[in-house]
């Protein structure tokens, strides 16, 4: 007679666990679509075009940027960084090749993290962005970057 509750309990909960996997997973396949949209829209299309407007909507406020630029340490705030690319020739205006790539993003609950790739300049960064979704938004909250040679 146990084994037989037991036997009907376990059937009865297996659609229960397969519903929530499920919904995790609908719910993983939204936000990493929301992120990658947000990069695409948002991160790599304000760089290449020097949108600081736009760049700075996808940047939390207090966001730090922290790595390396051929070598040499690198860090700045988040109104920095907004500033210098406020105050530089844009990569579209430039006429050099730029391009972005997102390598991988994986989501736990409300966080995140984009690894991704950004040709530009003479530069080939590989970058670690740091997502945190608010009030139902995906924003950077940290960046590290590393100039690679390629």
């Amino acid at each position: 007679m146990k084994a037989l509750l037991l036997t009907a309990l376990l059937y009865g909960l297996i659609p229960v666990l397969k519903a929530q996997k499920a919904d995790k997973m609908k719910n993983n396949e939204q936000d990493s679509l929301a992120i990658a949209t947000a990069l695409e829209n948002n991160y790599f299309n304000a760089i290449y075009e020097g949108d600081t407007d736009r760049l700075g909507s996808i940047l939390y406020p207090g966001t730090l940027l922290f790595g390396d630029v051929k070598g040499q340490p690198y860090a700045k705030s988040r109104d920095e960084y907004l500033t210098g690319v406020k105050n530089r020739q844009s990569p579209k205006d430039s006429g050099k090749p730029f391009h972005g790539d997102i390598t991988s993003i994986d989501i736990v609950n409300s966080i995140a993290v984009a690894r991704v790739k950004v040709k530009m300049y003479d530069f080939h960064y590989n970058e670690i962005l740091s997502f945190h979704k608010i009030d139902g938004r995906w924003y950077i909250v940290n960046k590290m970057m590393s100039d690679i040679s390629e």
